[in-house]
């Protein structure tokens, strides 16, 4: 959107740049006026930090192919001098300066010439400026424009994704940008976060965070729920117990196994998942695991082995074909 701070300034000048200059070019000019110039390397130095105002208002213009393409458009009208001027009344809404129209005018063949067909200054600045018509120019170029968005990527612990922690990310200037993670956030999630994005005449533009979570060595994530596979004995399994397991906040619960317990069975902890914004929480899951012995001797050898004779009419995979030829 046009801006009416355009008609005075020269953003190709304050970058260092010719007119024709490629984005490329702006970049470099940018990176390197801004680091020069950036508050943090001038504390207390009130010209550096207006020069550094002044040349991120001209990036953040030229940079957006859209704006500059307004902007050339506006800085061509007025180019020798010509101005918007007060009108009778004095306000900024008043007459115009015919300098500004008069080359514009002669050119639109076909449609007479100023002052006699229908062309209208409406219809030649009604895409220009917000508002389009006469009652836009009361107010004279309504909005001005606001910083492009930029996007960041941000790598958070486990623990940090879930508890929620404060970042801090570094821009291309040099400058950095601190803000607060909110407990919960999922791996690949983006998070919009106003007005930390590129400075413009109208204000900054927004920071997309897109949110890259490291695994953790025991728990996992379901939604708002957190996972946990436990190993228990078979005995443990077999005849029931009562098992101690660890939860995400550093403490622990104890979780009943009924007896006869198959491993891959989950059973839940209420509220010991992930904190909820209203202040609820999700679950543990549990998941039993039977850990099968790598090594048996003396004792506990004859014991499995006195197991499997008594239980050797037993076929737990008796159906296992049967089912499978079904349809």
């Amino acid at each position: 959107m046009a801006n009416q701070d355009w008609l005075d300034k020269d953003f190709y000048k304050s970058l260092g740049v010719a007119s024709d200059a490629s984005e490329s070019e702006i970049k470099k000019a940018y990176r390197k006026l801004a680091k020069d110039l950036h508050p943090d390397k001038n504390p207390g130095d009130a010209a550096a930090e207006q020069r550094f105002k002044e040349v991120s208002e001209a990036y953040a213009t030229l940079s957006d192919t859209e704006q500059r393409r307004e902007y050339d458009a506006v800085r061509a009208m007025t180019r020798g001098g010509a101005r918007f001027t007060a009108g009778p009344g004095g306000g900024a809404g008043g007459g115009f300066s015919d300098d500004v129209f008069s080359g514009f005018f002669s050119r639109q063949s076909g449609r007479g010439g100023y002052g006699g067909g229908n062309v209208s200054v409406d219809d030649l600045l009604s895409g220009l400026f917000t508002g389009g018509g006469a009652s836009g120019f009361g107010s004279y170029g309504g909005t001005a424009p606001t910083g492009r968005d930029v996007t960041a990527t941000t790598s958070l612990t486990f623990r940090q994704a879930v508890e929620g922690d404060t970042v801090t990310l570094r821009r291309e200037d040099g400058s950095t940008v601190t803000t607060r993670v909110p407990a919960g956030v999922r791996n690949g999630q983006k998070i919009r976060l106003r007005g930390k994005g590129n400075p413009g005449p109208g204000g900054n533009g927004d920071l997309i965070l897109e949110v890259n979570v490291e695994p953790h060595p025991l728990f996992g994530r379901d939604g708002d729920n957190l996972t946990v596979t436990v190993p228990v004995t078979f005995p443990e399994a077999a005849l029931g117990a009562q098992v101690s397991v660890p939860t995400f906040d550093g403490s622990s619960v104890t979780v009943k196994l009924p007896p006869g317990t198959p491993s891959g069975r989950t059973l839940r902890v209420k509220g010991k998942g992930v904190r909820k914004k209203d202040g609820s929480a999700g679950d543990l899951l549990v998941q039993v695991a039977i850990a099968v012995p790598q090594k048996l001797d003396g004792p506990a050898r004859d014991a499995v082995e006195a197991y499997a004779s008594a239980t050797s009419t037993d076929d737990p995979r008796a159906n296992l074909f049967a089912q499978a030829r079904q349809a």
